[in-house]
């Protein structure tokens, strides 16, 4: 009799039905908002995205989600727990793994997955000191899809941060290169260097043999700072390269080859950096060095 049809009823009384459901509906359901640039960071990075990072910077879960794109993909491993970075493009033929801590030992099992079960290239790594000597390494990953496992084998007390990165990675010298030395199976060979060389270079090769070795950092009698204990199904293909941080005095650097005799490799270590202004000769009322370890 208002001159109101049908359809017009029906619209009303469902504009009626949806303003008595809105209220329901904000008790149960959280507005949808746009994902923030920095959150869309922290969730790459969580899962192991691999951007360029300056070197030995650690990162805290919560700057992660702050921090802008770019500046830094180191993970933060928790003892006992495993982090992942998978790189299925063939172009990606090495990348170099970066393990550091907050002072603490540092403890983990870096493995190279290829395939279901195929794992041709393992390590073990043992630090004394993370902050004082970060262990970085390069991992050789031909023929891909590879995925490189971290594991942090240390106890929850001794959290630790990793960093994969697949460019700018180091590459041996040509002083290295060309002053590689035969060391047989079984046998063992020490590299002693001065107070002045801060860091180490070491390369491992074989002829296309498996490469079973081990790597020492001493400072002073028996007293390790830092053990790698390597194993690579084809040290040709797959040759081991990694840079030892050598502060203080009394560093030698032991590379044992834990092969049968039917399995020699080659050793190349040779200084990386060399701090020019720092004396060898001993200085009368000079600074006492405990333990080796500058900075006391």
């Amino acid at each position: 009799p208002l001159g109101i049809g049908r359809a017009s009823i029906w619209q009303i009384l469902e504009v009626m039905v949806l303003s008595a459901l809105a209220p329901l509906s904000l008790g149960f359901h959280a507005p949808m908002t746009a994902v923030a640039p920095a959150s869309r960071a922290a969730v790459r990075m969580q899962v192991g995205y691999v951007a360029p990072t300056a070197p030995g910077v650690a990162e805290t879960p919560l700057a992660r989600g702050n921090a802008p794109l770019g500046i830094d993909s180191s993970i933060l491993v928790q003892g006992g727990s495993l982090r992942t970075w998978s790189y299925r493009s063939p172009s990606v033929e090495q990348v170099q793994v970066v393990l550091s801590t907050e002072g603490r030992p540092l403890d983990a099992d870096i493995e190279l997955w290829q395939g279901p079960d195929n794992t041709p290239c393992k390590m073990r790594v043992y630090v004394e000191n993370g902050q004082l000597r970060p262990f970085s390494a390069v991992v050789e990953t031909p023929r891909g899809p590879n995925t490189v496992a971290i594991r942090n084998i240390g106890q929850i007390e001794f959290p630790l941060a990793a960093n994969v990165v697949a460019e700018n990675v180091d590459a041996p010298s040509a002083e290295c290169l060309d002053t590689r030395m035969t060391i047989q199976g079984g046998a063992l060979r020490t590299y002693p260097f001065d107070p002045s060389v801060e860091s180490v270079q070491v390369l491992l090769k074989t002829d296309g043999r498996p490469l079973n070795a081990r790597i020492e950092l001493l400072q002073g009698p028996n007293n390790n700072k830092q053990v790698i204990e390597l194993y690579t199904e084809d040290g040709l293909d797959r040759p081991f390269f990694c840079i030892l941080e050598t502060p203080g005095s009394g560093n030698v650097v032991r590379v044992v080859n834990t092969a049968p005799v039917e399995f020699p490799m080659t050793a190349g270590v040779v200084p990386n950096s060399i701090n020019q202004q720092m004396s060898s000769d001993a200085v009368l009322g000079g600074d006492v060095v405990l333990g080796g370890d500058a900075g006391w």
